[in-house]
């Protein structure tokens, strides 16, 4: 089964670097246009620089609406259409326990985890997909789905997250599917914290004995964004190496 996205267009989200860069680029490299965004212009270019595939960049803060809504409209304009977006970005201001985060760090945790997504995909719905139909990605985690340890409040938003894939997939049926993958702990500087202090130790406990790399969720992207997929809708793909089943990960 050939996985390809020729003649589509996509826009990713928290693209210059990690998860959302391995996105962008097995897209273009499987025949997609693919608009990369994030905050900053000098990473974008960088990043496009390494991707072999028809590309653009736009710098935006996936949760600023108004910045969203600049994306979108370039996305269409400088790339004909947009086809397939990629919730992507994320942040993680606050690590403890989720009951002493202070408001202001709650706050952009969840304009950008929740709300972010749910404003590129209303902007992304209106501008080209409600009329000629398209995919919407939401990269979750697998804390979505369990409970306890230092990220919380993190957490809290991608299970959300979760339930907004679910119930956008309903609404948004039969022209539009909406699904989400719920990485485990993948190796990039995002979640550096969680794994370089004893990456083997973690490792350990993870049933398929290694950490996730980007590419392993670019590829489940891959299949998710095209055709191979079209019967698919409102599904969280988790893909963490046997992490969430493993006895005593939590849930």
């Amino acid at each position: 089964m050939e996985l390809r996205l020729d003649g589509k267009t996509a826009l990713v989200t928290g693209a210059s670097k990690g998860i959302g860069f391995a996105i962008s680029k097995v897209f273009a490299e499987n025949g997609a246009r693919v608009m990369l965004s994030s905050r900053k212009q000098e990473a974008l270019e960088k990043a496009a620089a390494g991707i072999d595939g028809e590309t653009e960049v736009f710098a935006a803060n996936a949760g600023d609406p108004a910045q969203a809504e600049a994306c979108v409209a370039a996305t269409v304009e400088r790339l004909g259409g947009l086809d397939v977006l990629v919730n992507n970005a994320a942040t993680n201001p606050y690590m403890g326990p989720a009951i002493d985060c202070d408001l202001p760090r709650y706050d952009k945790t969840f304009d950008v985890n929740l709300r972010g997504p749910f404003v590129w995909t209303q902007l992304a719905w209106r501008a080209a997909m409600k009329a000629r139909g398209g995919v919407v990605l939401n990269i979750a985690s697998v804390g979505g789905l369990s409970f306890g340890g230092a990220i919380g409040t993190y957490d809290n938003t991608k299970a959300a997250l979760i339930h907004l894939t679910k119930h956008l997939a309903v609404e948004l049926a039969p022209k539009v599917r909406v699904n989400a993958i719920a990485p485990g702990l993948v190796k990039t500087d995002f979640a550096r914290a969680l794994w370089e202090p004893a990456e083997e130790a973690v490792a350990s406990h993870v049933p398929l004995k290694r950490l996730g790399e980007p590419e392993d969720i670019a590829r489940a992207a891959l299949f998710l964004a095209c055709d191979a997929a079209s019967w698919v809708t409102g599904e969280v793909m988790v893909i963490d190496g046997g992490a969430l089943i493993s006895p005593g990960f939590g849930g």
